[in-house]
Protein backbone atom coordinates (compact mmCIF):
# COMPACT_ATOMS: atom_id res chain seq x y z
CA UNK A 1 0.00 0.00 0.00
CA UNK A 2 1.81 3.25 -1.35
CA UNK A 3 0.65 6.05 1.09
CA UNK A 4 1.27 9.82 -0.18
CA UNK A 5 3.50 11.89 1.99
CA UNK A 6 1.86 14.55 4.17
CA UNK A 7 2.09 18.28 3.20
CA UNK A 8 5.77 18.65 4.95
CA UNK A 9 6.48 21.04 7.58
CA UNK A 10 9.96 22.29 7.20
CA UNK A 11 11.35 22.22 3.49
CA UNK A 12 12.85 19.06 2.51
CA UNK A 13 16.62 18.51 3.47
CA UNK A 14 19.29 16.27 4.55
CA UNK A 15 18.67 18.01 8.43
CA UNK A 16 15.72 19.19 9.72
CA UNK A 17 15.22 22.95 10.71
CA UNK A 18 17.34 23.82 13.95
CA UNK A 19 15.25 25.22 16.85
CA UNK A 20 15.53 28.73 15.94
CA UNK A 21 13.69 28.60 12.24
CA UNK A 22 11.38 25.92 13.45
CA UNK A 23 8.70 27.94 15.11
CA UNK A 24 8.98 30.52 12.48
CA UNK A 25 8.72 28.18 9.34
CA UNK A 26 5.53 26.58 11.35
CA UNK A 27 3.58 30.21 11.31
CA UNK A 28 4.76 30.70 7.62
CA UNK A 29 3.29 27.62 6.61
CA UNK A 30 0.03 28.19 8.77
CA UNK A 31 -0.41 31.75 6.89
CA UNK A 32 -0.22 30.39 3.63
CA UNK A 33 -2.20 27.68 4.73
CA UNK A 34 -5.09 30.38 6.02
CA UNK A 35 -5.04 31.85 2.75
CA UNK A 36 -5.31 29.10 0.63
CA UNK A 37 -1.80 29.05 -0.79
CA UNK A 38 -0.71 25.68 0.15
CA UNK A 39 1.09 23.75 -2.72
CA UNK A 40 -1.47 21.12 -3.46
CA UNK A 41 -4.10 24.76 -4.04
CA UNK A 42 -1.72 26.11 -6.53
CA UNK A 43 -0.84 22.90 -8.41
CA UNK A 44 2.53 22.04 -7.30
CA UNK A 45 3.32 19.14 -6.17
CA UNK A 46 4.36 18.98 -2.66
CA UNK A 47 8.30 17.91 -1.75
CA UNK A 48 8.99 14.46 -0.82
CA UNK A 49 10.52 14.49 2.40
CA UNK A 50 14.04 12.19 2.69
CA UNK A 51 14.99 10.74 5.72
CA UNK A 52 18.09 8.89 5.69
CA UNK A 53 18.12 7.38 9.40
CA UNK A 54 14.79 6.56 11.58
CA UNK A 55 14.84 5.53 15.13
CA UNK A 56 11.92 3.67 16.90
CA UNK A 57 11.05 3.78 20.20
CA UNK A 58 8.19 1.69 21.94
CA UNK A 59 5.89 3.07 24.97
CA UNK A 60 3.83 0.70 26.15
CA UNK A 61 1.85 0.65 28.75
CA UNK A 62 0.51 2.99 31.61
CA UNK A 63 2.20 6.90 31.65
CA UNK A 64 3.93 7.45 34.50
CA UNK A 65 6.79 9.46 35.99
CA UNK A 66 9.12 6.19 34.86
CA UNK A 67 7.63 6.18 31.68
CA UNK A 68 8.34 9.97 31.35
CA UNK A 69 12.05 9.26 32.28
CA UNK A 70 12.63 6.05 29.92
CA UNK A 71 11.13 8.57 26.96
CA UNK A 72 13.82 10.88 27.62
CA UNK A 73 16.75 8.47 27.91
CA UNK A 74 15.72 7.12 24.58
CA UNK A 75 15.25 10.01 23.07
CA UNK A 76 19.01 10.38 23.81
CA UNK A 77 20.03 7.47 22.35
CA UNK A 78 17.98 8.33 19.33
CA UNK A 79 20.51 11.71 19.38
CA UNK A 80 23.55 10.15 19.60
CA UNK A 81 22.25 7.13 16.32
CA UNK A 82 22.11 11.01 15.09
CA UNK A 83 18.63 9.63 13.48
CA UNK A 84 16.43 12.85 11.77
CA UNK A 85 13.32 10.81 11.56
CA UNK A 86 12.44 9.16 15.55
CA UNK A 87 9.11 7.35 15.76
CA UNK A 88 7.48 6.60 19.19
CA UNK A 89 5.07 3.97 18.44
CA UNK A 90 2.32 4.12 21.27
CA UNK A 91 0.41 1.47 22.86
CA UNK A 92 -1.17 3.31 26.00
CA UNK A 93 -4.81 3.58 27.98
CA UNK A 94 -3.05 6.93 29.29
CA UNK A 95 -1.76 7.88 32.72
CA UNK A 96 -0.59 10.89 34.88
CA UNK A 97 -1.81 14.22 33.71
CA UNK A 98 2.06 15.90 34.30
CA UNK A 99 3.99 12.84 32.86
CA UNK A 100 2.16 13.12 29.60
CA UNK A 101 2.68 16.60 29.38
CA UNK A 102 6.45 15.87 30.43
CA UNK A 103 6.51 13.54 26.91
CA UNK A 104 4.87 15.56 24.76
CA UNK A 105 7.25 18.50 25.70
CA UNK A 106 10.35 16.07 25.10
CA UNK A 107 8.98 15.16 21.63
CA UNK A 108 8.55 18.95 20.80
CA UNK A 109 11.79 19.54 22.26
CA UNK A 110 13.67 16.99 19.48
CA UNK A 111 14.43 19.82 17.68
CA UNK A 112 17.93 17.66 15.97
CA UNK A 113 15.29 15.16 14.18
CA UNK A 114 11.15 14.79 12.66
CA UNK A 115 9.01 13.37 15.35
CA UNK A 116 6.38 11.10 14.96
CA UNK A 117 3.51 9.33 17.31
CA UNK A 118 3.25 5.98 15.51
CA UNK A 119 -0.32 4.05 16.83
CA UNK A 120 -0.55 0.93 15.81
CA UNK A 121 -3.65 0.27 18.51
CA UNK A 122 -4.69 3.24 21.10
CA UNK A 123 -3.09 6.32 22.73
CA UNK A 124 -5.74 7.18 25.07
CA UNK A 125 -5.92 10.04 27.92
CA UNK A 126 -3.15 11.16 28.98
CA UNK A 127 -0.98 8.98 25.84
CA UNK A 128 -3.28 11.21 23.40
CA UNK A 129 -1.35 14.15 24.98
CA UNK A 130 1.81 12.74 24.69
CA UNK A 131 1.30 12.03 20.85
CA UNK A 132 0.26 15.83 20.54
CA UNK A 133 3.92 16.49 20.84
CA UNK A 134 4.88 15.20 17.97
CA UNK A 135 5.16 16.88 14.72
CA UNK A 136 3.38 14.12 13.12
CA UNK A 137 0.88 11.58 13.94
CA UNK A 138 -0.01 7.93 11.88
CA UNK A 139 -2.47 5.89 13.10
CA UNK A 140 -3.76 2.42 12.30
CA UNK A 141 -6.83 2.45 10.71
CA UNK A 142 -8.91 1.11 14.01
CA UNK A 143 -6.83 2.88 16.24
CA UNK A 144 -8.04 4.53 18.78
CA UNK A 145 -7.27 8.51 19.76
CA UNK A 146 -8.07 11.15 22.29
CA UNK A 147 -10.62 10.61 25.76
CA UNK A 148 -8.91 12.72 27.61
CA UNK A 149 -11.16 13.83 30.37
CA UNK A 150 -9.48 14.27 33.69
CA UNK A 151 -10.64 12.11 36.04
CA UNK A 152 -9.95 11.28 39.80
CA UNK A 153 -10.66 8.77 42.81
CA UNK A 154 -12.73 10.09 44.34
CA UNK A 155 -15.14 8.33 47.73
CA UNK A 156 -15.92 5.12 47.23
CA UNK A 157 -13.40 4.33 45.51
CA UNK A 158 -15.46 5.68 41.81
CA UNK A 159 -13.92 7.54 39.30
CA UNK A 160 -15.17 11.27 39.44
CA UNK A 161 -14.38 14.31 37.05
CA UNK A 162 -12.15 16.66 38.05
CA UNK A 163 -13.20 20.42 39.27
CA UNK A 164 -13.69 22.64 36.58
CA UNK A 165 -11.19 25.03 37.38
CA UNK A 166 -8.52 21.83 36.84
CA UNK A 167 -10.37 21.51 33.67
CA UNK A 168 -9.54 25.13 32.29
CA UNK A 169 -6.35 24.54 33.00
CA UNK A 170 -6.25 21.66 31.23
CA UNK A 171 -7.96 23.01 28.09
CA UNK A 172 -5.35 26.26 27.91
CA UNK A 173 -2.37 23.57 27.85
CA UNK A 174 -3.33 20.99 25.63
CA UNK A 175 -4.90 23.76 22.99
CA UNK A 176 -1.36 25.48 23.20
CA UNK A 177 0.22 22.31 22.32
CA UNK A 178 -1.88 21.83 19.43
CA UNK A 179 -1.39 25.03 18.42
CA UNK A 180 1.99 24.23 18.88
CA UNK A 181 2.04 21.15 16.31
CA UNK A 182 -0.54 22.31 13.84
CA UNK A 183 -3.65 20.85 14.49
CA UNK A 184 -7.01 22.01 15.40
CA UNK A 185 -6.90 23.35 19.01
CA UNK A 186 -10.60 22.55 19.13
CA UNK A 187 -10.35 19.33 18.26
CA UNK A 188 -7.73 19.13 20.75
CA UNK A 189 -9.62 20.97 23.55
CA UNK A 190 -13.04 18.81 22.89
CA UNK A 191 -10.11 15.88 24.04
CA UNK A 192 -10.78 17.30 27.60
CA UNK A 193 -13.99 19.15 27.68
CA UNK A 194 -17.34 16.77 27.19
CA UNK A 195 -19.35 20.08 26.82
CA UNK A 196 -17.40 21.63 23.76
CA UNK A 197 -19.30 20.91 20.42
CA UNK A 198 -16.55 21.45 17.20
CA UNK A 199 -17.51 22.47 13.53
CA UNK A 200 -16.18 21.76 10.34
CA UNK A 201 -16.16 25.74 9.07
CA UNK A 202 -15.05 27.41 5.72
CA UNK A 203 -14.03 30.93 5.16
CA UNK A 204 -16.77 32.68 3.35
CA UNK A 205 -13.07 34.51 1.43
CA UNK A 206 -10.25 32.04 1.16
CA UNK A 207 -12.13 28.95 1.16
CA UNK A 208 -10.01 27.88 4.21
CA UNK A 209 -11.46 25.05 5.85
CA UNK A 210 -10.75 24.13 9.41
CA UNK A 211 -12.33 23.04 12.92
CA UNK A 212 -13.61 25.62 15.53
CA UNK A 213 -16.09 25.79 18.10
CA UNK A 214 -18.62 28.31 18.14
CA UNK A 215 -16.41 30.23 21.10
CA UNK A 216 -14.01 30.88 18.59
CA UNK A 217 -16.19 31.63 15.82
CA UNK A 218 -17.49 34.63 18.06
CA UNK A 219 -14.10 35.53 19.43
CA UNK A 220 -12.82 35.81 15.84
CA UNK A 221 -11.92 39.32 14.34
CA UNK A 222 -15.32 39.33 11.77
CA UNK A 223 -17.02 36.09 12.92
CA UNK A 224 -19.78 36.81 9.82
CA UNK A 225 -16.78 35.12 7.55
CA UNK A 226 -16.58 31.76 8.78
CA UNK A 227 -19.55 29.50 7.50
CA UNK A 228 -20.49 26.53 9.32
CA UNK A 229 -20.45 23.21 7.38
CA UNK A 230 -21.49 20.49 9.93
CA UNK A 231 -20.88 19.65 13.72
CA UNK A 232 -18.01 17.10 14.45
CA UNK A 233 -20.32 14.25 15.62
CA UNK A 234 -17.50 12.87 18.01
CA UNK A 235 -17.56 16.41 20.21
CA UNK A 236 -20.74 15.96 20.47
CA UNK A 237 -22.29 17.13 23.69
CA UNK A 238 -21.59 14.68 26.87
CA UNK A 239 -18.53 13.29 25.29
CA UNK A 240 -14.69 13.54 25.44
CA UNK A 241 -13.92 13.76 21.30
CA UNK A 242 -12.44 10.04 20.66
CA UNK A 243 -11.81 8.96 16.83
CA UNK A 244 -10.17 6.12 15.05
CA UNK A 245 -7.50 6.56 12.79
CA UNK A 246 -9.41 7.15 9.55
CA UNK A 247 -11.31 9.51 11.58
CA UNK A 248 -8.44 11.30 12.82
CA UNK A 249 -7.02 11.83 9.13
CA UNK A 250 -10.31 13.39 8.22
CA UNK A 251 -10.29 15.51 10.84
CA UNK A 252 -6.21 16.51 10.78
CA UNK A 253 -5.35 15.45 13.63
CA UNK A 254 -3.27 12.33 12.08
CA UNK A 255 -0.93 12.55 8.49
CA UNK A 256 -1.40 9.10 7.77
CA UNK A 257 -2.56 5.50 7.96
CA UNK A 258 -0.30 2.71 8.58
CA UNK A 259 -1.34 -0.72 9.21
CA UNK A 260 2.31 -1.42 10.75
CA UNK A 261 6.40 -0.37 10.89
CA UNK A 262 6.85 -1.86 7.02
CA UNK A 263 4.13 0.57 5.89
CA UNK A 264 5.32 3.21 8.28
CA UNK A 265 9.20 2.94 6.71
CA UNK A 266 7.50 2.89 3.10
CA UNK A 267 5.32 6.43 4.10
CA UNK A 268 8.77 8.11 5.11
CA UNK A 269 10.80 6.67 2.09
CA UNK A 270 12.87 5.28 4.54
CA UNK A 271 16.40 3.63 2.82
CA UNK A 272 16.98 1.25 5.64
CA UNK A 273 15.65 -0.29 8.41
CA UNK A 274 14.48 0.73 11.52
CA UNK A 275 17.04 1.21 14.47
CA UNK A 276 14.28 -0.09 17.06
CA UNK A 277 15.49 0.90 20.63
CA UNK A 278 15.06 -1.63 23.25
CA UNK A 279 14.77 -1.50 26.72
CA UNK A 280 18.10 -2.53 28.23
CA UNK A 281 19.52 -3.41 31.59
CA UNK A 282 18.97 0.04 33.21
CA UNK A 283 15.63 0.20 32.34
CA UNK A 284 15.25 -3.23 33.74
CA UNK A 285 17.05 -2.77 36.81
CA UNK A 286 14.96 0.77 37.38
CA UNK A 287 11.90 -1.32 37.18
CA UNK A 288 12.83 -3.95 39.45
CA UNK A 289 14.02 -1.96 42.11
CA UNK A 290 11.45 0.16 42.08
CA UNK A 291 8.74 -2.80 42.95
CA UNK A 292 7.35 -3.06 46.29
CA UNK A 293 8.74 -5.95 47.44
CA UNK A 294 12.45 -5.18 46.40
CA UNK A 295 12.15 -1.63 47.76
CA UNK A 296 10.96 -3.40 51.21
CA UNK A 297 14.33 -5.20 50.79
CA UNK A 298 17.00 -2.73 50.22
CA UNK A 299 15.44 -0.39 53.09
CA UNK A 300 15.42 -3.45 55.30
CA UNK A 301 18.90 -4.62 54.43
CA UNK A 302 20.51 -0.85 54.18
CA UNK A 303 18.60 -0.11 57.72
CA UNK A 304 20.08 -3.28 58.85
CA UNK A 305 23.92 -2.64 57.73
CA UNK A 306 23.29 0.93 59.08
CA UNK A 307 22.74 -0.24 62.51
CA UNK A 308 25.50 -2.51 62.04
CA UNK A 309 28.04 0.37 61.43
CA UNK A 310 26.68 2.50 64.10
CA UNK A 311 27.32 -0.47 66.81
CA UNK A 312 30.89 -0.74 65.56
CA UNK A 313 32.18 2.55 64.42
CA UNK A 314 34.09 2.66 61.14
CA UNK A 315 34.43 1.67 57.44
CA UNK A 316 33.44 -1.65 57.75
CA UNK A 317 31.49 -3.79 56.13
CA UNK A 318 28.19 -3.15 57.96
CA UNK A 319 29.28 0.60 56.48
CA UNK A 320 29.78 -0.74 52.67
CA UNK A 321 26.78 -2.50 52.15
CA UNK A 322 24.39 0.43 53.99
CA UNK A 323 26.18 2.51 51.42
CA UNK A 324 25.40 0.02 48.26
CA UNK A 325 21.43 -0.34 49.00
CA UNK A 326 20.84 3.21 49.55
CA UNK A 327 22.47 4.03 46.61
CA UNK A 328 20.63 1.42 44.57
CA UNK A 329 17.42 3.15 46.25
CA UNK A 330 18.06 6.76 45.26
CA UNK A 331 19.19 5.91 41.90
CA UNK A 332 16.30 3.60 41.30
CA UNK A 333 14.25 6.92 41.87
CA UNK A 334 16.18 8.88 39.83
CA UNK A 335 15.87 7.18 36.65
CA UNK A 336 12.01 6.30 37.59
CA UNK A 337 11.15 10.04 38.14
CA UNK A 338 10.03 10.35 41.64
CA UNK A 339 13.45 11.47 43.77
CA UNK A 340 16.31 14.35 42.78
CA UNK A 341 19.22 15.90 44.53
CA UNK A 342 16.79 17.10 46.97
CA UNK A 343 16.28 13.83 48.64
CA UNK A 344 19.86 12.79 48.13
CA UNK A 345 20.98 15.64 50.35
CA UNK A 346 17.79 15.64 52.97
CA UNK A 347 19.25 11.69 53.03
CA UNK A 348 23.18 12.96 53.59
CA UNK A 349 21.99 15.69 56.60
CA UNK A 350 20.06 13.15 58.31
CA UNK A 351 23.16 10.38 58.69
CA UNK A 352 25.29 13.59 59.76
CA UNK A 353 22.96 14.51 62.23
CA UNK A 354 22.61 11.05 63.26
CA UNK A 355 26.79 11.00 63.95
CA UNK A 356 26.71 14.53 66.13
CA UNK A 357 23.88 12.92 68.60
CA UNK A 358 26.04 9.53 68.62
CA UNK A 359 29.79 10.81 68.98
CA UNK A 360 29.67 14.36 69.17
CA UNK A 361 26.52 15.35 71.61
CA UNK A 362 25.58 12.16 72.68
CA UNK A 363 22.17 11.69 74.25
CA UNK A 364 18.77 11.37 72.76
CA UNK A 365 18.30 15.47 71.80
CA UNK A 366 17.37 17.59 68.80
CA UNK A 367 20.25 16.56 66.38
CA UNK A 368 18.80 12.32 66.83
CA UNK A 369 15.69 13.88 66.19
CA UNK A 370 16.17 16.12 63.34
CA UNK A 371 18.20 12.98 61.71
CA UNK A 372 15.69 10.36 61.62
CA UNK A 373 12.47 12.40 60.87
CA UNK A 374 15.57 14.32 57.46
CA UNK A 375 16.16 10.38 56.65
CA UNK A 376 12.17 9.49 56.91
CA UNK A 377 11.41 12.91 54.94
CA UNK A 378 13.62 12.23 51.83
CA UNK A 379 12.55 8.29 51.97
CA UNK A 380 9.21 9.44 51.94
CA UNK A 381 9.78 12.23 48.80
CA UNK A 382 12.14 9.90 46.79
CA UNK A 383 9.02 7.48 46.70
CA UNK A 384 6.20 9.86 45.14
CA UNK A 385 6.17 12.05 42.30
CA UNK A 386 4.42 15.23 44.70
CA UNK A 387 5.20 16.71 47.79
CA UNK A 388 1.45 17.28 49.89
CA UNK A 389 -1.25 14.23 48.52
CA UNK A 390 -4.20 16.18 46.85
CA UNK A 391 -5.87 13.06 45.19
CA UNK A 392 -6.99 9.79 46.24
CA UNK A 393 -3.95 8.32 44.20
CA UNK A 394 -1.40 10.45 46.55
CA UNK A 395 -3.21 9.21 49.21
CA UNK A 396 -2.72 5.74 48.34
CA UNK A 397 1.07 6.28 47.48
CA UNK A 398 1.71 7.80 50.34
CA UNK A 399 -0.02 5.18 52.62
CA UNK A 400 1.87 2.78 50.51
CA UNK A 401 5.27 4.42 50.98
CA UNK A 402 4.76 4.75 55.11
CA UNK A 403 3.59 1.24 55.12
CA UNK A 404 6.86 0.15 53.44
CA UNK A 405 8.43 2.32 56.04
CA UNK A 406 7.10 1.44 59.19
CA UNK A 407 7.59 -2.41 58.22
CA UNK A 408 10.49 -1.81 57.47
CA UNK A 409 11.50 -0.18 60.98
CA UNK A 410 9.63 -3.15 62.89
CA UNK A 411 12.23 -5.48 61.13
CA UNK A 412 15.29 -2.97 61.62
CA UNK A 413 14.07 -3.31 65.99
CA UNK A 414 13.32 -7.17 65.47
CA UNK A 415 17.36 -7.65 63.83
CA UNK A 416 18.66 -5.10 66.50
CA UNK A 417 17.42 -6.98 69.20
CA UNK A 418 18.98 -10.16 67.81
CA UNK A 419 22.30 -9.22 66.65
CA UNK A 420 23.10 -7.27 69.92
CA UNK A 421 22.38 -10.26 72.01
CA UNK A 422 24.85 -12.42 69.60
CA UNK A 423 27.03 -9.24 68.05
CA UNK A 424 30.53 -10.62 68.33
CA UNK A 425 29.74 -14.05 68.95
CA UNK A 426 28.83 -14.60 65.24
CA UNK A 427 32.03 -15.44 63.24
CA UNK A 428 31.03 -13.71 60.00
CA UNK A 429 29.53 -10.78 62.32
CA UNK A 430 32.48 -10.77 64.39
CA UNK A 431 34.79 -9.90 61.55
CA UNK A 432 33.22 -6.39 60.87
CA UNK A 433 35.31 -5.01 63.92
CA UNK A 434 39.08 -4.15 63.17
CA UNK A 435 40.98 -6.87 64.90
CA UNK A 436 44.17 -5.79 67.04
CA UNK A 437 48.09 -5.51 65.88
CA UNK A 438 50.17 -8.83 66.66
CA UNK A 439 51.97 -8.60 69.13
CA UNK A 440 56.07 -7.97 68.19
CA UNK A 441 58.97 -7.77 69.80
CA UNK A 442 59.82 -4.11 71.14
CA UNK A 443 56.34 -3.23 71.60
CA UNK A 444 56.46 -3.96 75.35
CA UNK A 445 53.75 -5.98 74.93
CA UNK A 446 53.64 -10.44 76.22
CA UNK A 447 51.57 -13.06 74.48
CA UNK A 448 50.29 -13.43 78.30
CA UNK A 449 48.88 -10.26 78.85
CA UNK A 450 45.15 -8.62 78.44
CA UNK A 451 44.33 -7.38 75.22
CA UNK A 452 44.71 -3.50 74.69
CA UNK A 453 42.75 -0.92 72.32
CA UNK A 454 44.61 1.21 70.86
CA UNK A 455 43.06 4.04 72.63
CA UNK A 456 44.77 2.07 76.20
CA UNK A 457 42.19 0.06 77.70
CA UNK A 458 42.15 -2.92 78.94
CA UNK A 459 39.61 -5.31 80.07
CA UNK A 460 38.68 -5.29 83.48
CA UNK A 461 38.82 -1.35 83.39
CA UNK A 462 36.24 0.54 85.16
CA UNK A 463 34.55 3.60 84.34
CA UNK A 464 31.26 5.26 84.44
CA UNK A 465 28.66 5.72 81.40
CA UNK A 466 28.91 9.50 80.19
CA UNK A 467 25.87 9.29 78.23
CA UNK A 468 22.99 6.83 77.11
CA UNK A 469 24.01 3.48 75.86
CA UNK A 470 21.70 2.22 73.14
CA UNK A 471 23.66 -0.04 72.96
CA UNK A 472 26.40 2.13 71.52
CA UNK A 473 27.55 5.19 73.81
CA UNK A 474 30.57 6.95 75.37
CA UNK A 475 31.67 6.18 79.07
CA UNK A 476 34.48 7.81 80.90
CA UNK A 477 37.60 5.80 81.97
CA UNK A 478 39.47 7.82 84.39
CA UNK A 479 40.20 10.87 82.29
CA UNK A 480 39.35 9.23 78.86
CA UNK A 481 35.96 8.99 77.12
CA UNK A 482 35.93 6.25 74.89
CA UNK A 483 33.03 4.90 72.48
CA UNK A 484 31.53 1.77 73.83
CA UNK A 485 29.08 -0.41 73.26
CA UNK A 486 27.11 -3.31 75.59
CA UNK A 487 26.28 -6.13 74.87
CA UNK A 488 22.62 -4.98 73.68
CA UNK A 489 20.82 -3.71 76.85
CA UNK A 490 20.55 0.25 77.12
CA UNK A 491 22.75 1.61 79.77
CA UNK A 492 21.45 5.10 81.76
CA UNK A 493 24.28 7.77 82.26
CA UNK A 494 26.02 7.74 85.36
CA UNK A 495 26.26 4.27 85.37
CA UNK A 496 29.09 2.12 86.26
CA UNK A 497 30.69 -0.37 84.01
CA UNK A 498 33.30 -3.05 83.60
CA UNK A 499 34.84 -3.53 80.40
CA UNK A 500 34.36 -7.00 79.44
CA UNK A 501 36.03 -7.45 75.89
CA UNK A 502 38.25 -5.53 73.65
CA UNK A 503 38.62 -6.26 70.13
CA UNK A 504 40.45 -3.59 68.24
CA UNK A 505 38.16 -0.10 68.12
CA UNK A 506 35.47 -1.84 69.91
CA UNK A 507 35.53 -1.72 73.39
CA UNK A 508 32.26 -3.57 75.05
CA UNK A 509 31.44 -2.96 78.64
CA UNK A 510 28.76 -4.23 80.99
CA UNK A 511 27.38 -2.75 83.97
CA UNK A 512 28.78 -3.74 86.92
CA UNK A 513 25.23 -4.92 89.16
CA UNK A 514 25.27 -7.34 86.06
CA UNK A 515 28.45 -8.86 86.52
Amino acid sequence: MSLPPPFPLAPSAARPLGPRFRGLARAVLGWLAFLGLTPEAIGVEPPARQFQRGVLIRVEGPISPMREKYLERKLQVARDEKADLVVVEIDSPGGLVESSFAMAEQLQAMFEAHTVAFVPRQALSGAAIAALGSDEIVMAANARLGDAGPIYLGEGAMFRHVPEKLRSDLARRIRDLAEATGRPPALAEAMVDMDLEVFRVRHRKTGQTTFMSEAEIRASINPDEWEKLQPVFESRKGHFLEVNGTRAVELQLAAAIAADRLQLKEHYRLPGEWIVIQPNAVDTAVYVLNLPAITWLLLVCGLIALYLELSAPGISLGGLIAGLCFALFFWSRFLGGTAGWLEVVLFAAGLVFLAVELFVLPGFGLAGMSGLLLILASLVLASQDFVIPTTERQWGVLTQTLLLLITSGLALVVAGVVLSRYLGRIPVLDRLALQPPPAEAGWGAAPSEEPESPLGVRIGDEGVAASLLRPAGRVRLGERYVDVVTEGSFVDPGTPVRVIQVRGNRVVVRPLDAT
